[in-house]
Parts: C-alpha cells; structure tokens; sequence
C-alpha cells in the first residue's frame, strides 16, 4: 500500500440532544442496541477503548485510545483492528462532532488519517453510513437497525 491518506465525512440529523448522541456512542450498553458493538472505556484523554463485538464470545475488533472528550459536543478516538494494534502506522482517527440543530443535532462523524485504498478505509466507508443510520433510528423511534444486513441476491 501507498503511504497516502484518505478520510470520510458523515453528516447526518438527529431528532434528539447532544447529550443522548453523546451517551449512544460512548455508553456500552446503548451502542450495543443499534451497533451490534459496546464501546468501552474510562473515556478520559490517553485512556484505552475497545470495540467490543456484543456476542458470546466478545471478541475485541477495534482498538485505540481516547485523543479528546468534550460531553456532550466532541469524542476523538484513534481506531485500529485489533490485531494490528501494534503497528502505530496502523490507526486512523475518528472524530464525533455533535451540535444542537435547532429541535434536533447534527452528528459530523470525521475518520480520517486511513491508508488509501487499504480495507479498512473501503470497510468503512460501507460501515458508517450504518451504524449512524441505525443511531438515528433508536434515538428517533427506539429501535436500531440491523447493522449486519446484506444486500439482497437479485
């Protein structure tokens, strides 16, 4: 692979406050509901978080450490699979930016610093756009979406 960058930028609107999008992401017990994950950590700037796969056998998928937390307005987290995380050209960044909207929020949702062209940057590409839709939607109307969907055979 190349050593050139690439990012993704998601916006999306959510009928709710900053302090429940704030609380989706970073409570595990709520991400496990619409991302199929629990996002676990002490979340204090340097400390450790995991992305923790909500099934029986708990697997560990992604890793990285908090980079900066302003509730309910800013999470920064840096982001690697789980078995490169010892290779610090490995992470990328990604950044939670939550303002209040009028009667709702807007969630900017910024990962960027990936590899070009690698998989993960293509993974989540397909990936964000779910797991924020299915945010929206338990925040919207308490039910998530089901983030492993496949598209259908024609």
């Amino acid at each position: 692979m190349s050593n050139e960058k690439t990012s993704f930028v998601y916006v999306t609107y959510i009928r709710s406050t900053p302090e429940k999008v704030f609380e989706a992401i970073t409570k595990p017990e709520i991400a496990r509901r619409y991302w199929g994950h629990e996002n676990v950590s002490g979340w204090k700037p340097g400390s450790t978080w995991e992305h923790v796969r909500a099934n029986d056998q708990r697997t560990v998928q992604v890793v990285g450490k908090v980079v900066e937390v302003a509730p309910p307005t800013r999470l920064v987290i840096t982001w690697a699979n789980a078995s490169q995380a010892a290779d610090p050209a490995s992470y990328s960044r990604v950044s939670f930016d939550i303002e209040a909207y009028e009667e709702m929020v807007r969630l900017t949702v910024t990962h960027d610093e990936l590899e070009a062209g690698s998989g993960m940057a293509k993974g989540i590409q397909q990936g964000w756009p779910i797991v924020l839709s299915s945010l929206k939607s338990l925040l919207e109307t308490g039910q998530g979406i089901d983030v492993f969907a496949k598209p259908k055979a024609a």
